[in-house]
């Protein structure tokens, strides 16, 4: 009667092992993103031309092959699908740390466990529904909250982050941005087997830090200096 549960207990074993690896390389492929989305959105400081032709670029890539802004839908569904695994990998791990936790072990785990990594959960849903608004305000629908021209990318944004609730809005998805890539980052090093020792340890958090910093700080540069009148 013993080897049925040890296989069953293995097998879930390797089950969650691999929801581990999917969450992990799905957030590794967020994480390249987010660095070159980044790198696009500090075309700002270049100027309105600058802006518009990076926007423009990213429509017309892949042309004669592929057309209009059929590599940009390409790179949309892989990300889409990248979602979906992460979230459902997470979800599922979740559930199953839940239903096996005992309450004393969560309120001990919860005294030693950093702030970005208790606020994983809660932090991610803050991201997910600011991802919605962001597509809805930038990308799919096009929504000007101060009521001016949607068509021009540069003018789109100047008008948004002019306004100071929507860079608080922007900032606060930052700050939740910043702390889920802080864990994240170094929890998919752990995963993929680079925290064998304390000095690899000390690397994957600094790790996480810097993506982190990087991130969340070059993505915030824009609608603050837009807000103050740099760029406009």
């Amino acid at each position: 009667m013993a080897t049925p549960t040890l296989v069953r207990g293995a097998r879930a074993s390797r089950s969650t092992i691999t929801l581990k690896i999917l969450m992990a390389a799905s957030g590794l492929v967020f994480i390249g993103f987010v660095l070159a989305h980044m790198y696009g959105n500090l075309k700002a400081f270049g100027g309105e031309e600058s802006f518009n032709e990076y926007a423009e670029h990213l429509r017309t890539i892949g042309e004669p092959l592929l057309p209009e802004s059929g590599l940009l839908w390409i790179l949309r569904l892989g990300l889409i699908a990248a979602l979906v695994v992460h979230v459902a990998s997470a979800f599922a791990l979740w559930k199953r740390a839940s239903d096996a936790r005992p309450v004393k072990y969560q309120v001990a785990k919860r005294r030693n466990s950093s702030l970005s990594s208790r606020t994983m959960r809660w932090g991610g849903l803050t991201i997910l529904a600011f991802l919605v608004w962001h597509l809805l305000n930038f990308s799919i629908v096009k929504i000007n909250p101060a009521g001016g021209e949607t068509n021009n990318p540069y003018q789109l944004m100047v008008d948004t982050f002019d306004l100071w609730w929507m860079t608080l809005i922007y900032l606060v998805a930052m700050a939740a941005l910043a702390m889920h890539l802080h864990h994240g980052t170094f929890s998919a090093m752990q995963t993929l087997g680079f925290t064998q020792t304390v000095a690899a340890r000390s690397r994957a958090r600094l790790a996480g830090w810097v993506v982190a910093v990087v991130v969340a700080g070059g993505f915030s540069l824009v609608p603050l200096f837009t807000l103050f009148g740099v760029i406009e």
